[in-house]
Order: structure tokens, then sequence, then C-alpha cells
């Protein structure tokens, strides 16, 4: 059984559900108040993949201003990037651009593969302020996986680590004898995007 490690960082904006989506996947827990994240967390699950045995390190960031000089050191050497915001916060899903130039920036590994993550998926749909399909549409047009999960239901929670470890391993196959295709360009220009004429339900 070949044992392979992959690393991923969790970024994205304060209270988004980082933590809850990281605590769910790997202790099957959800923790309705969740103490604001100092730096960083880490959390560590085992995973059977296409007749691997996977290990994957995963390191949740604070999405606060003040401890970006220290989560920035950890985007080196991650595989996978999940990238959070919170459906029922429209200001989280407007600073995604923010956070994707964050990573161009500071990943030092081009083929890193990257996923847009729509939590609390679980909110009724009037307390919603981000639909499902602008938020596929901008991780779309930025060539980056999109998938909405809910820590409290666990729904796709597992679905987010098992595919972005699936696809990363697939894609270290396919380049194992010629350069990774970069998935993301690290001098493309990160779209912002733009508010509707009119609020999103």
């Amino acid at each position: 059984m070949v044992f392979v490690t992959l690393k991923y960082i969790i970024i994205g904006d304060s209270e988004v559900g980082k933590s809850s989506l990281l605590l769910q996947f790997t202790e099957q827990t959800f923790v309705g108040t969740h103490d604001l994240t100092i730096g960083v967390e880490f959390g560590a699950k085992l995973l059977d993949l296409d007749g691997r045995k996977v290990k994957l390190e995963i390191w949740d960031t604070a999405g606060q201003e003040t401890f970006l000089s220290i989560t920035r050191s950890y985007y080196r050497g991650a595989d996978g990037v999940l990238l959070v915001y919170d459906i029922g916060k429209r200001d989280s899903f407007l600073h995604l651009p923010r956070w994707l130039q964050e990573c161009q920036q500071n990943c030092m590994n081009s083929g890193i593969e990257v996923m847009v993550v729509g939590m609390k998926a679980d909110l009724p749909d009037d307390l919603r302020q981000v639909s499902f399909d602008e938020a596929q549409d901008w991780a779309t047009r930025h060539g980056l996986h999109f998938i909405e999960a809910s820590a409290k239901t666990a729904m796709n929670v597992e679905s987010v680590f098992v595919q972005t470890a699936t696809t990363i391993l697939r894609n270290f196959d396919a380049n194992s004898a010629a350069s990774p295709v970069a998935k993301i360009s690290l001098d493309t220009k990160v779209e912002p995007i733009k508010a509707p004429s009119e609020c999103c339900a």
C-alpha cells in the first residue's frame, strides 16, 4: 500500500465555518459556537483513495488581518487550498478575490488544487445572501472547483476533501513524467466580484 501525505490550508474570512469544517471532517463533531482561531489550528485524517493510504494534514488559518503575517508561511508546500465563505454573509463572498490573491502570492506549488466552499448550506433560503449559481459562476471563471457544504449536517464535508485529494493524486499520476500544469497562474489577475443590481436572495 502506497502512503501519501497531502497538505491542505483552509482560508477565508473569520466566522465563515472554517474551523467547523475541519472539526466535522476530522472528528465528526459540530460545535455551534466556536472560538475564533488564533493563528492556525491543525487537524489530520487518513483516507483510502485510489488504492493508496492518503494522510491529509490540514491547517485552518485565522481570518483576521492581524494574523496574515503568521498564516502566510503555511501556504508554502500546500497541495490543496479550500477557499471558504459563508452563504449567509455576502461580504465573505465578496472578499474571495482577496483571498485568492493571497493564495497566488504565497503558494509555491504551481499545480495546487483550489476548491471554493460555500459553508452553512443548511441555512433557510430567506437567510441566504449568495446564490449557488453566482458562486459557481465565479469559481468556474477562475478555473476553480466549487461545492456547498454544511458542518452542522455534515452535508458534502467528506466530499470537499475526497474530491480535491482525488484530483491532486490523479494530477500527480498524469504529470509524473512531465511538468505539472498550473491550476493557478501566479500572474493571473483576479477579477473582483461585482455587486448585483439587486440584492441576492
